[in-house]
């Protein structure tokens, strides 16, 4: 048995040979009645606290499932509310002793199990569909949980370039920005710039035709769909060059009246073909306009 998602931690050929039976998380009732027999059995702490309603309900919220993180805030609870009582007295933990007993959120989050994928994926989810409040929410469980702050800023540079794209040229900027700050301020004020980050990516224009574009331009070449680079544009500096035909008939794109002439780039085997197909959103929409112009003069059009 493991409180991790095995997928991470078991190999593959031993994990094609078990059986995997998955507990889901307990329920705020059933974490409940956990708490209550723990503050009253002779196995737990057997009547030596009382549990007002405000800790109880907090201990509940911060165990998120898991009644040994509700076990360990209760035991450390009530000896916060112990240290404070009057001698022959039954102390009531309240939830002032549970916050003052657990420092960080009993968050159900660990940097190498499927919670940290979970929640940096809800992350990027998030800014990807313009929701800067969930998304916020996100990086707020990562940075109370302790996650690496480099990390976070390394996603957020990660989505300005997949997700925004050409639509705000300037997300990308921002992003390094974010992650340049957390290096160089660290925690707990990195968080500042990577909340700004966060919300800039969130709410700004979106495209992902670039991301689009180089992955079906891998997947042409990965298949074989590529040829020779055309002669007019190989090299022709070294000796030699010339006589095997390199660099003829190679036009120079700044003897034009708008800096561009017709000229073919693409190898013969792909001439024609589209990878980047810009979306008329954002800072894409003036590059989409300008590339029907670009491609009609490059095809002579």
């Amino acid at each position: 048995a493991t409180t991790e998602n095995p997928s991470f931690s078991v190999i593959s050929p031993l994990m094609s040979r078990s059986l995997l039976l998955t507990l889901q998380p307990l329920t705020d009732d059933d974490v409940g009645l956990l708490v209550d027999r723990a503050v009253t059995d002779a196995r737990g702490l057997n009547g030596a606290v009382t549990l007002a309603d405000d800790a109880r309900a907090a201990l509940i919220r911060l165990a998120s499932g898991d009644a040994r993180r509700a076990l360990t805030g209760l035991e450390a609870a009530a000896a916060v509310a112990l240290s404070k009582g009057k001698e022959g007295a039954v102390p009531a933990a309240t939830a002032d002793d549970v916050a003052q007993a657990v420092d960080k959120a009993l968050l159900r989050y660990d940097r190498q199990g499927d919670e940290h994928y979970d929640v940096i994926s809800a992350f990027i989810k998030s800014i990807r569909g313009s929701d800067p409040d969930a998304a916020l929410h996100y990086l707020a469980r990562m940075i109370e949980a302790g996650e690496d702050p480099r990390f976070i800023a390394r996603r957020l540079v990660i989505s300005a370039s997949e997700d925004v794209g050409l639509a705000d040229p300037q997300a990308l900027s921002i992003a390094v920005a974010a992650a340049d700050a957390v290096a160089f301020i660290g925690m707990p004020e990195g968080r500042i710039p990577l909340a700004e980050a966060t919300v800039y990516l969130a709410t700004t224009a979106k495209s992902n035709a670039a991301y689009v574009g180089i992955d079906a331009a891998i997947a042409d070449i990965r298949s074989g769909g590529f040829g020779r680079v055309p002669l007019h544009l190989r090299d022709a500096h070294y000796p030699g060059a010339k006589r095997l035909g390199h660099g003829r008939g190679y036009v120079y794109p700044h003897d034009g009246e708008f800096g561009i002439l017709p000229q073919q780039y693409l190898p013969d085997e792909l001439r024609g073909k589209r990878y980047y197909e810009p979306k008329n959103l954002g800072a894409e929409r003036d590059i989409s306009a300008r590339l029907e112009r670009i491609r009609r003069i490059l095809d002579g059009r």
